[in-house]
């Protein structure tokens, strides 16, 4: 059951990504970059750990997800360090996959070669 739940959750937000993708005029960067934001919001209001909770990674591997652990991050960062926490705790929360996404894309560009457009 755990699985159907986390397969029908991330696909219905993958569905609304390509819904938005297929019918406005957002650039798949202003969808991203929404998808984060909403994370963060929803996750600084307390709804989306709930569907962490429901969906497990099909809620918490989105870009949902990674604006939800960001926010996550910041409340225990001012929780712990005060006002400082708001610059610090996202990072700190989100090291781990910020660290995977940089590693990974240098080894894909250190393999692959560009090429020209023209």
């Amino acid at each position: 059951m755990t699985l159907l739940k986390a397969f029908l959750v991330g696909g219905v937000l993958c569905a609304i990504g390509q819904i938005f993708i297929d019918y406005t005029k957002l650039t798949p960067a202003r969808i991203l970059t929404g998808y984060v934001v909403a994370g963060v919001v929803l996750g600084g209001i307390g709804l989306y750990p709930k569907l962490i909770e429901f969906a497990g990674a099909g809620a918490s591997v989105p870009l949902l997800g990674f604006g939800s652990l960001l926010a996550k991050g910041v409340k225990k960062a001012i929780q712990a360090d005060g006002l400082l926490g708001v610059l610090t705790g996202g990072l700190t929360s989100a090291a781990a996959g910020i660290t995977a996404a940089l590693f990974f894309s240098l080894i894909v560009a250190l393999i692959f070669k560009p090429k020209d457009k023209g």
